[in-house]
C-alpha cells in the first residue's frame, strides 16, 4: 500500500502564490507523487477553486471556530486536494491587504482555524504522515492528543505567527509548548512537538541553531540534536528549462547557450527600449522585502556606469521597497529598468535567460529558488553568502574548477560589490563564462532527490512509531 502523507500548506504553485513557499510545496508534492506516495494537500480556499470529482469532507473543529466546509478531489496534475473554507479565509492575497502590504488583522484566527481543521483531517483520514509547512499550519499538533508521524518544514524562521497568549487556552493538547515569553508561537510549537524538524537546505539548519540566525528561538531548534535536518528544495524543471520554455523565442541549452542567450539578450535589452551593446545585463526576480536585500540593490545606482552594466528588475511588496525601486529607475533611466506592481511569470523566465549575472543579495535566505532558476538558464548568479546560497552556488574564484557563481566575502554592502565586480570580470571572458555556465546547467536542481530524501524520513519516523 503507498505511503500517505496528509501535506498541509498555506500556499501550493499554481493555486495559491506569493513566494518561494508556494514553489517548494508545489515542487515537492508533484515529485513525491511520481515517486508512488499519496499525497492529500490541505491548503485555505482563498478564491473558490473548482476541483474535479468533487466531495464534501466532515470537519470537526473546537467551539470556538466557526462552522466550516471543506471540498475534496482533484485539480490539474494534483491527485488528492482538500481545500479548507469558513467565513474570512477567501482574500485577495492569503497574507495581507495588497494596497497596504500590512497583514490582515484576523491572520491568527484564519489559520488558527486551518490547523484545527487540518487536525480533524488528520483524524478522519488517518494518513500515515502528518507534513506541515511554516506557521500556518504548525498548530495543528496543538488540537491532536495523538498526532501521527509528524514532519515540519521551516521555510523562514522570519514568520512565526506569534499571536495574543489567549490562543493558548484554545489548544487543548500540551498548549505549554506554543508558550513563547507573553504570546502563543503557532512555528515554536511545531518545533517542539513534530518527530523531525526540516530546514529547506543544510546551511540553513546550521545557522538557526545559531543566535545570529535563530530568530529568538536558536535553542529549541539546537535541542532537537539530530532530529533537526536540512534538505535542499529542488525547482520544477519542467517548468524552468530554457530547452523547453515557451516563453523564449530561440530554446537552447548547454551546447548552444551562446546562441539561445545572444537571442534572449537583445530581446531582453530592447524591451525595455535600450540598445544590445556590450554592457553587462544584471537581472533581479525578487520579492520586495527587506530580507532580500533590497536596499544592496538601490545602492547600485553610482556603480553602474563603472561596470559598464544594466539592472532589469521584476519584484513586488512592500510598497516603500517598490517606491525605492522606482526612484532608483528615475534616477538612472538609461541603466535601471523595473517591474515592481506584479509579479510576471512570462517575464521572469526572459529576465532568467537574458540577463549575463543575477543578482541575490539576501540577508538570510533558508533556501532560495531563484539563483537555481537563473543557473539552469546558464546565468551565474552574484549572491550572499548565506543560508542555501552557499549549498547551491559554489563560487567560482575560490574554486576555479567547479565554480557555478560567486558568493560575497562579507555579506555586506561593500562585499556585495566587491563580488558582483569579481564576477563581471569574470564572464567578460568567454571562455571562463561559458565553463561556469556549463557547470551550473549540468547540476540536477530538480525534486527527485530531495523527495527521496523526504520519502526516506517519513519511512524513519513510521519505523520509529511502529517501534
Amino acid at each position: 500500500m503507498a505511503l500517505h502523507v496528509l501535506f498541509a500548506t498555506a500556499e501550493l504553485t499554481p493555486l495559491a502564490r506569493v513566494g518561494g513557499l508556494a514553489e517548494a510545496a508545489g515542487g515537492l508534492v508533484r515529485s513525491l507523487q511520481a515517486q508512488g506516495v499519496k499525497v492529500t494537500v490541505v491548503l485555505p480556499d482563498y478564491s473558490a477553486l473548482e476541483l474535479a470529482n468533487e466531495t464534501e469532507v466532515d470537519i470537526v473543529v473546537p467551539a470556538w471556530a466557526e462552522p466550516t466546509r471543506a471540498r475534496r478531489g482533484q485539480i490539474g496534475d494534483l491527485d488528492d486536494v482538500v481545500l479548507i473554507d469558513r467565513p474570512g479565509i477567501a482574500r485577495p492575497h492569503p497574507y495581507v491587504e495588497p494596497s497596504t502590504g500590512e497583514g490582515w488583522p484576523d491572520n491568527d484566527w484564519r489559520f488558527m482555524y486551518f490547523s484545527a481543521a487540518v487536525a480533524s483531517l488528520a483524524t478522519s483520514l488517518t494518513p500515515d504522515v502528518i507534513h506541515l509547512n511554516d506557521w500556518h499550519s504548525a498548530a495543528a499538533l496543538g488540537f491532536l492528543s495523538s498526532p501521527p508521524p509528524t514532519l515540519l518544514t521551516i521555510h523562514t524562521l522570519g514568520y512565526q505567527g506569534q499571536c495574543d497568549p489567549a490562543w493558548l487556552n484554545r489548544l487543548p493538547h500540551e498548549p505549554w509548548r506554543f508558550a513563547w515569553y507573553d504570546s502563543c508561537n503557532p512555528l515554536l510549537g511545531a518545533i517542539r512537538s513534530a518527530d523531525r524538524v526540516v530546514a529547506v537546505s543544510p546551511n540553513y539548519a546550521a545557522e538557526i541553531v545559531e543566535p545570529e540566525g535563530g530568530m529568538g528561538i536558536h535553542e529549541d531548534l539546537a535541542r532537537r540534536g539530530g532530529e533537526l535536518v536540512g534538505i535542499r528544495n529542488g525547482i520544477d524543471t519542467s517548468i524552468w528549462n530554457p530547452l523547453t520554455d515557451s516563453h523564449l523565442t530561440q530554446t537552447y541549452g548547454i551546447d548552444t547557450v551562446d546562441a539561445g542567450k545572444r537571442v534572449a539578450r537583445e530581446e531582453l535589452a530592447h524591451e525595455f527600449g535600450w540598445d544590445a551593446d556590450s554592457d553587462v545585463i544584471l537581472g533581479v526576480v525578487t520579492r520586495l522585502v527587506d530580507q532580500k536585500g533590497i536596499d544592496f540593490i538601490t545602492g547600485l545606482g553610482p556603480y553602474l556606469e563603472g561596470l559598464r552594466a544594466k539592472i532589469v528588475l521584476l519584484g513586488s511588496g512592500q510598497a516603500e521597497l517598490a517606491a525605492d525601486i522606482d526612484t532608483l529607475a528615475e534616477n538612472y533611466a538609461g541603466r535601471v529598468a523595473a517591474v515592481t506592481d506584479r509579479y510576471d511569470e512570462p517575464l521572469a523566465h526572459r529576465i532568467f535567460a537574458g540577463s549575463d549575472l543575477f543578482l541575490m543579495p539576501s540577508r538570510f535566505e533558508p533556501c532560495g529558488l531563484a539563483q537555481m532558476q537563473a543557473m539552469a538558464y546558464g546565468t551565474p548568479p552574484v549572491a550572499t553568502r548565506v543560508g542555501g546560497l552557499v549549498d547551491t552556488i559554489i563560487d567560482a574564484d575560490r574554486h576555479r574548477t567547479t565554480g557555478t557563481g560567486f558568493l560575497t566575502e562579507t555579506n555586506d554592502f561593500a562585499g556585495f560589490v566587491d563580488a558582483l565586480h569579481r564576477a563581471v570580470r569574470a564572464i567578460r571572458l568567454s571562455s571562463q563564462r561559458r565553463l561556469i555556465q556549463r557547470r551550473a546547467m549540468e547540476t540536477d536542481w530538480s525534486w527527485e532527490g530531495p523527495a527521496r530524501a523526504h520519502i526516506d524520513l517519513y519511512k524513519e519516523i513510521l519505523d520509529e512509531a511502529s517501534g
